[in-house]
C-alpha cells in the first residue's frame, strides 16, 4: 500500500491546493460577500476588507488552479503580512500570539507557488498549447 503513495502525490497535492484555497476563499466570502454571516464585517476600504478582497479573488484563482503560482505567491505575502501586522507583536510563538492560521496559510501557499499540480486550469491550458504546437 505504501508503495502506491508516490503515484498519488500529484493528485494529493491538487487536493491540498483545492481544500486549502477553499478555506481561504471562505474567509474572503465572509468579509466581502457577508456569506456565511459574520459576527463582524470589516468596513469597505479598510485593511481587513482589502485583505478579504484579495482572499476572495486570489483564493478562487488558486482553487480552480488558474495562474496558481502567481496567486499563491501573492497569498504567501499577504499571509506573512497578516502574521507580522496582526500577531507577531503579541509574542514570538504562533500558539501564543494567535497566528497559527496565518503562518500555516503563509507557508502552504509558498509551497503551492512552487509545486506542480495536475488537476488545474493551468495544466489544461498547458496541455492545449502543447497539443497545438
Amino acid at each position: 500500500m505504501l508503495s502506491s503513495i508516490p503515484l498519488l502525490q500529484p493528485h494529493l497535492l491538487s487536493l491540498l491546493r483545492i481544500v486549502w484555497s477553499l478555506v481561504l476563499f471562505s474567509y474572503g466570502t465572509q468579509k466581502i460577500l457577508h456569506f456565511p454571516a459574520a459576527a463582524s464585517v470589516p468596513p469597505a476600504g479598510s485593511l481587513s476588507w482589502v485583505a478579504g478582497l484579495i482572499e476572495l479573488i486570489l483564493g478562487f484563482l488558486v482553487l480552480v488552479g488558474f495562474q496558481t503560482r502567481i496567486a499563491a505567491f501573492v497569498l504567501f505575502g499577504l499571509m506573512a503580512f497578516a502574521y507580522f501586522i496582526g500577531h507577531a507583536s503579541k509574542g514570538i510563538y504562533p500558539a501564543q500570539n494567535g497566528g497559527v492560521a496565518a503562518i500555516l496559510f503563509c507557508f502552504i501557499f509558498l509551497y503551492l507557488a512552487a509545486a506542480a499540480r495536475p488537476l488545474s486550469v493551468d495544466n489544461l491550458l498547458k496541455r492545449g498549447r502543447t497539443a497545438a504546437a
